[in-house]
């Protein structure tokens, strides 16, 4: 009989899911994440895992997509074992009532595992993300930002947050009441009490984490609530790291993995359909260390031709020894308002242009750029499973992945960056196998 898994979690895009993966493999947890639901074949490969994960594209769905697909995910998480399932969603909690909504999916969650009360985590320090009594607050280039007055994500193009009080914010997307466990609450006497009263009293309990000790006090919550039939929970890669402080004090862990850097490669290929400055800046930063930029006006993208131009011309760079990097927008000063179907399809074609070039080029290493560019891209790739190949300390929660194939064989080395995720020099990284300050000062060896 398979042995049931610590945890499984549903993550809402693709680099929400690789963030998931990297915390759990960091804490030295076997963890696979499938791209699509496996079936027994795929499952006897990683027979054993701790942690399994489904990527799936619920952040830039409708309500109505939810209602449609996300009943049948949560199903097949559930009949796993595992005492907890995380829906992961994005640190920065960006979402709304008609598109990516949390509120919707937390709805379909609890009616699945038929629980009465959810709790919610966003807090991660190890990404700087903090809540204090229910806000949320993040960084920015090295500054600490209220989400409603973030640079970036108050002006997201899609799903910008005016809200920084997360009750409010989660309040118009379910009919559900809302509890909150603060960090006065998480420091002081009698927290379990507390906890099962506010669970008592709200079918939704929002859990403050900003430092270690308020996240290892909300692990230990978290582990608590679980149940034989699967707890089902809300929230960012804090829901992981959470997890972790408690599983490590418990004595369920043994000690964190160790990783070594691939090394360089010569070349890499970069598609991105991030319009996020973050973004901006590492391809800026990559066109100074030697990638070519092949900017890619979305019209032109989006005709018959362009996946062919798109292939022809990024293969031209290539096969001239240098690394390229195929964009769809610069920054939010070039980003177009884009209907639903629209952006889907950008990301289909910047897929379907990277396969055609790792397939021609023999590229072992690749980036995707977007979080819901990823998730649609690798779709086109004919990857089944993704697991933990290289974290990025610098650039925690978009690591580089080993890919697994249908047939058990593996493809390139994929990452997937979400748009506000990473240093200046994340491509560059990636190209040059640098994980770690050590392997930084070693050369990439």
């Amino acid at each position: 009989m398979r042995m049931a898994p610590l945890l499984t979690f549903y993550g809402d895009d693709l680099t929400g899911s690789t963030d998931a993966l990297e915390a759990l493999g960091l804490a030295g947890l076997e963890t696979v994440l499938f791209v699509r639901p496996p079936d027994d074949q795929d499952l006897h490969r990683f027979a054993g895992f701790q942690a399994v994960g489904l990527a799936g594209t619920s952040r830039s769905r409708s309500p109505a997509w939810m209602d449609e697909n996300l009943p049948s995910a949560f199903e097949w998480l559930k009949r796993q074992g595992a005492p907890l399932c995380h829906y992961k969603v994005c640190s920065t909690f960006d979402s709304a009532p008609a598109v990516g909504s949390i509120g919707r999916a937390l709805d379909l969650g609890a009616a699945c595992f038929d629980q009465p009360m959810t709790p919610v985590v966003v807090g991660v320090p190890e990404l700087r993300r903090y809540t204090f009594f229910g806000h949320l607050f993040a960084a920015y280039q090295g500054e600490v930002h209220r989400i409603d007055r973030h640079p970036v994500m108050s002006r997201h193009p899609v799903t910008p947050m005016a809200e920084a009080d997360l009750c409010k914010h989660l309040g118009v997307q379910t009919p559900k009441s809302i509890g909150l466990v603060d960090l006065v609450t998480l420091g002081g006497p009698g927290l379990e009490q507390v906890v099962d009263s506010a669970a008592e009293q709200s079918e939704i309990v929002l859990f403050d984490v900003a430092d270690p000790a308020s996240q290892l006090s909300v692990g230990r919550q978290l582990w608590r609530l679980r149940r034989p039939q699967g707890r089902f929970v809300v929230g960012s890669s804090g829901v992981e790291y959470a997890l972790i402080a408690a599983w490590r004090e418990a004595g369920l862990l043994g000690m964190p993995a160790t990783f070594r850097s691939p090394g360089a490669v010569d070349r890499i290929a970069v598609v991105s359909g991030s319009v996020s400055p973050t973004t901006e800046r590492q391809i800026r930063h990559a066109e100074a260390c030697g990638f070519s930029l092949l900017a890619q006006d979305v019209d032109v993208l989006l005709a018959d031709d362009g996946i062919a131009r798109a292939t022809s011309a990024a293969m031209d760079v290539l096969e001239q020894g240098r690394s390229v990097i195929l964009a769809s927008a610069m920054g939010p000063a070039d980003a177009r308002p884009l209907e639903e179907r629209a952006r889907h399809e950008i990301g289909r074609r910047l897929g379907t242009v990277l396969r055609q070039l790792v397939e021609r080029a023999g590229l072992t290493r690749a980036v995707v750029a977007g979080g819901d560019t990823s998730s649609h891209a690798l779709e086109e790739l004919g990857v089944t499973a993704l697991t933990l190949r290289l974290p990025l300390p610098r650039t925690p929660g978009s690591p580089l992945c080993r890919t697994h194939r249908r047939d058990g064989s593996e493809g390139p080395d994929l990452a997937f960056k979400g748009g506000q995720i990473g240093a200046d020099d994340y491509f560059v990284a990636i190209r040059d196998g640098i994980g770690s300050a050590d392997d930084a000062a070693a050369g990439g060896q």
